[in-house]
């Protein structure tokens, strides 16, 4: 027996276990449970008693290959424009899937344990990982068709040929709620004729089937074998659609939710300064969910933020950001928001459901499209679609005009990242936000794909001389973000779980309080494009009844009463009394 080994988490285990696969099961899955835990040696210490995140955690999402040059390995690349650019500002980089893979830019995997040759080695993984906090994603709805799991499948090898979902195709299957307007069954061959699979997302990723607790326990040894190679947070990819069962809605099933809490558990026992992090664009109620009562993710993605940024910003009209911003419930203890704008995915309409009118969904949709931006679509119950994610650059998403870029687009956008950064959790930046990466066109025209719109790769040496040049936009912009980062990270006051409130000062205004105290900050946005003057009153009592306060971003200080604080065009200020 392992020494230390928590028992009530073991006990809490064989609960889960049992609902998920029947008494008859959990004995020998506790036992596989405690192997798994000798194999990697790692030290059982329990639940940890702080959060491990600060005032300055912030996260980067790139891909591995978003910098490059010639043929030095893009692993090398990345790190060398990490070291030089991110230090005192961004202290976690999240490499997106840098596996072997198929399709879909990586998120159809084809080796869970091998680093993708043309990325690098893991070597180059754990050199990053020795300057920065390190993020891995756990793709585990589905697999590469090429992986050698599903080669063993089609053979009919075990325990491989259990690991997949066949089903007859005159099958009821209309509750599914389907993210993607594609088939739900592809057809595939086997030694034994052709089988019709379940494929969420794409005939090349294959979905597979959790009620085998074979499939489980292959996932938990790849999630320890991430920890011991250096991920200190896991993205559970696509976690919502794990579970199918025909009849139900195949979403956000009870049994997902014990997945999630039986990793959490192991983490809890193993790795407990490790994050789980789960991925569900969905409505925020549903997106929530996740965290359980503190029992299951760490941290869950704040996916009503980047649409109801884009909608506020668009039309000046902060409503129904404050609105929605003021009703946010505090996360349980130890839980927090991963706030972001822009991902390699699109921007995500539907968790807009119950926030925005339809009609208002229907117009931002419009405006991306006149922009250069494609909007995808889902597949309803009725048989209608209906806008399901935005494809485009999100500094372009706030421009004017697609042919060129004006000081007023930057100071927008600018704002947008900027209150992403002020709220209650940790502020993630995609790289082509960081570096005000325009619509890749072409990249659309070559692949065929409207994500491709995203994720551009850039050539170093052309990034590198407008990085030099001050007056570029990409310098510009990223000269202003990390200046920001390095501003949030010397106060306390926006900590991930410090306090937060929303005041209503008008549609024009977005106004975030963070912090208590001596130490509080009263964030303002101009949400329009026009020269507001704000008298800084009885509305904000904690900035009004001091003489003085001062703007953490820009250095101005504001004397007496009725302060008056002058703001331009999509300015933000951080006010400290």
């Amino acid at each position: 027996m392992i020494k230390n080994i928590d028992i009530h988490a073991l006990e809490r285990m064989r609960s889960r276990f049992n609902r998920l696969y029947g008494p008859g099961e959990v004995d020998h899955l506790l036992e596989r449970m405690v192997c798994l835990i000798g194999r990697y040696g790692v030290g059982l210490e329990g639940f940890s008693t702080e959060p491990p995140w600060t005032e300055s955690t912030a996260v980067l999402i790139t891909y591995g290959d978003m910098v490059q040059n010639g043929d030095e390995r893009p692993l090398r690349v990345l790190k060398r424009f990490a070291d030089l650019h991110l230090g005192g500002a961004i202290d976690t980089i999240h490499i997106l899937p840098f596996f072997p893979y198929s399709s879909d830019d990586g998120f159809s995997v084809i080796d869970y344990r091998a680093v993708d040759p043309a990325l690098g080695h893991w070597s180059d993984v754990q050199e990053i990982g020795r300057g920065f906090r390190l993020m891995f994603d756990l793709v585990l709805n589905h697999v590469s068709r090429r992986s050698r799991w599903f080669t063993a499948f089609t053979s009919g090898v075990a325990p491989y040929r259990d690991y997949f979902i066949e089903v007859d195709p005159e099958t009821d299957l209309s509750a599914v709620v389907r993210p993607r307007a594609l088939p739900l069954l592809s057809t595939v061959h086997t030694q034994d004729g052709d089988a019709h699979l379940w494929t969420t997302f794409s005939a090349d990723q294959i979905d597979l089937d959790f009620s085998n607790p074979d499939v489980l326990f292959d996932f938990l040894d790849i999630l320890l074998f991430y920890i011991a190679n250096g991920a200190s947070i896991i993205r559970l990819d696509a976690i919502a659609y794990l579970w199918k069962t025909i009849g139900t809605s195949c979403i956000h099933l009870e049994q997902t939710h014990e997945v999630v809490k039986i990793m959490r558990e192991l983490l809890g026992m193993v790795a407990p300064d490790v994050v789980l992090l789960t991925e569900t664009n969905v409505p925020h109620e549903e997106n929530i969910s996740y965290f359980g009562t503190g029992d299951e993710a760490h941290m869950v993605y704040q996916f009503s933020l980047p649409p109801l940024l884009l909608h506020a910003l668009r039309n000046g009209d902060s409503s129904h950001l404050t609105q929605w911003a003021s009703t946010l419930g505090e996360p349980p203890k130890g839980c927090t928001y991963l706030n972001f704008t822009a991902s390699h995915d699109g921007i995500g309409v539907r968790p807009l459901q119950g926030i925005l009118p339809d009609k208002e969904i229907a117009h931002l949709a419009d405006r991306i499209k006149a922009l250069g931006g494609r909007v995808s679509t889902r597949a309803n119950a009725d048989g209608s679609e209906s806008p399901y994610e935005l494809n485009i650059t999100y500094f372009d998403a706030l421009g004017d005009d697609p042919a060129e870029v004006t000081d007023l687009h930057v100071a927008r956008f600018l704002c947008s990242q900027t209150i992403a950064m002020e709220l209650c959790g940790v502020p993630a930046l995609y790289f082509h936000s960081l570096v005000a990466t325009r619509n890749h066109q072409a990249g659309v025209e070559e692949t065929g794909r409207a994500r491709t719109i995203n994720r551009r790769k850039w050539d170093e040496q052309e990034l590198n001389r407008l990085l030099e040049d001050p007056e570029s936009v990409p310098s510009r912009v990223m000269k202003a973000l990390l200046q920001r980062l390095q501003v949030r990270a010397q106060h306390a006051a926006f900590h991930p779980s410090s306090a937060q409130a929303v005041h209503d000062l008008g549609p024009g205004l977005f106004v975030v309080e963070r912090g208590g105290g001596n130490g509080q900050v009263f964030c303002i946005s101009n949400v329009t494009d026009r020269y507001v003057e704000l008298t800084i009153d009885e509305r904000l009592p904690g900035l009004s009844r001091n003489e003085s306060c001062s703007d953490l971003l820009a250095g101005n200080r504001y004397m007496g009463q009725g302060k008056v604080v002058a703001m331009d065009p999509y300015q933000t200020v951080w006010l400290q009394a």
